[in-house]
């Protein structure tokens, strides 16, 4: 099997080096092709298109140039929460690239246990999800108790807006003088 490795590590004075020595043997000892190492200096918790190394992996498995991913565990791949995590995974199966994280054998598409972990990484990500969602309303509710009003600005005067822009006046002083967006003033006067 084509096998590409990637390690990521935080900062710059962290060694990706003890990952990746790792992980070529280990790839040996299952008598993988390594054809490329890929590595990562940044935050897990940035999105893989911030990644330059992530970005190229999902890039060459697109291109179907290689069989299996492997990593060193999973937050070393992505600390973006199981949800966003999960999504990187099931991309990879998308372009039948089998992926293995080495410190943690049993997340792995390898195997026959891999519809499981698939099934178990997705209740978690569901969970996170319902989690957000609650949080997100508890905070919007605290917000409404506290006499804030939520939503867009709301104009009760169009015809103001109308008038003002009669008078000549660009959308962004219109926008200013009655305290609404520019957005806000264009859909007033698109009615």
């Amino acid at each position: 099997m084509r096998c590409v490795i990637y390690g990521r590590v935080s900062t710059d004075k962290q060694e990706a080096e003890n990952q990746i020595t790792q992980l070529q043997e280990y790839a040996n000892r299952q008598q993988w092709n390594v054809i490329e190492v890929v590595t990562d200096v940044c935050s897990g918790g940035k999105s893989a298109v911030k990644r330059t190394g992530l970005n190229k992996i999902f890039k060459m498995a697109h291109q179907k140039r290689f069989d299996v991913l492997l990593f060193w565990s999973l937050d070393r791949f992505s600390r973006e929460g199981s949800r966003k995590t999960l999504e990187y995974l099931t991309h990879l199966d998308d372009y039948r690239v089998q992926w293995h994280s080495y410190t943690e054998e049993y997340i792995s598409s390898l195997g026959i246990f891999a519809d499981a972990i698939i099934s178990i990484m997705a209740a978690l990500a569901k969970q996170e999800r319902i989690r957000i969602s609650e949080r997100t309303k508890a905070g919007l509710e605290r917000i409404r108790k506290s006499g804030k009003t939520l939503g867009r600005p709301q104009t009760s005067d169009a015809a103001k807006v109308r008038m003002l822009r009669e008078q000549g006046l660009s959308l962004s002083a219109i926008a200013k003088e009655c305290g609404i967006s520019k957005t806000r003033v264009h859909q007033i006067l698109n009615v």
